[in-house]
């Protein structure tokens, strides 16, 4: 059964949070995904509070900017979470949105060095190894987590859009994270290049795992709220992006993109979303019955 997941959008206030964590647990919800987008919510923090809330829910983080972050302050979060919430956290982390990254002074000058790097650091962290690496961006000498996951973790799923950073994340992450601008055919190609990457490392073996957001409207003016998001994003062009419509349509819609290599979908909400608990009832009670 394909994994149906929600998102949590940073635009709503922290404090709205736990109404919509309790749901999504309470009504079936396979995941519910959160977001660190700058300057809203942390993503460690809101994903600590989700899971402790909830019982039995999936909770994902995507992503984590890695310039923000010393990678051993993010094993040994990600590492936290993991023990006291077994098999429930999914890290994601990506190069950031530069121009953000710029404006907190922490833009570098090669962002997929820096993701390559800490990547192939915190995966090596989180398997209780002792790493010492003098690289570009990221350094450390002999550190070693006291308390990594007890267990497997899932590994550490990493962001891209471009093709060297999808190849990237074939080469040195445990799964991929794809943006709501990732119609079927796009997700074909990034499949593609996941596992050229994949390749090239030497890592046959395994399944790669692939998440799509797949933006979401429901409701009586589903088409304009829809139309209106793309239009905004400056996606109006992509053909088959996103999805408006009732549960049958949504459902539809999730199946092209596992149909094209995408191993859980998760429904992202517009901005302008008026009802982001009953968009989780929606995506629980509705669409993940239609949903094999």
């Amino acid at each position: 059964m394909t994994p149906l997941g929600a998102v949590f959008r940073p635009q709503l206030a922290p404090e709205r949070l736990r109404s919509v964590a309790r749901l999504a647990d309470d009504a079936g919800l396979d995941e519910l995904w959160l977001w660190e987008d700058c300057f809203r919510e942390g993503g460690i923090s809101t994903a600590a509070a989700a899971l402790a809330w909830t019982e039995r829910v999936r909770v994902g983080v995507g992503l984590l900017p890695v310039p923000l972050r010393n990678v051993a302050i993010t094993a040994m979060e990600a590492a936290s979470l993991h023990r006291m919430f077994p098999g429930r956290a999914i890290l994601g982390v990506g190069h950031g949105v530069q121009d953000w990254m710029g404006q907190v002074g922490a833009r570098v000058e090669s962002p997929v060095t820096l993701l390559r790097e800490h990547l192939l650091a915190l995966r090596a962290l989180l398997a209780g190894e002792r790493v010492t690496v003098d690289g570009r961006y990221v350094k450390l000498d002999d550190v070693a987590l006291d308390w990594p996951p007890d267990g497997p973790s899932g590994g550490v799923l990493a962001g891209a859009t471009g093709p060297r950073s999808l190849r990237l994340t074939g080469e040195a992450a445990d799964g991929t994270i794809l943006t709501a601008a990732t119609n079927a055919e796009g997700v074909r190609k990034a499949r593609q290049l996941v596992e050229e990457g994949r390749a090239a490392a030497g890592r046959g073996a395994g399944r790669h795992p692939v998440v799509v957001y797949l933006l979401t409207a429901t409701g009586p003016d589903a088409d304009t709220r829809l139309r209106a998001e793309l239009v905004a994003e400056g996606l109006d062009s992509v053909p088959d992006l996103g999805v408006a419509g009732d549960a049958g349509a949504v459902a539809k819609a999730v199946e092209r993109l596992v149909e094209a290599g995408a191993d859980s979908v998760v429904l992202q909400p517009t901005a302008d979303e008026p009802d982001p608990e009953g968009f989780v009832r929606f995506a629980a009670e509705e669409v993940r019955p239609l949903v094999p």
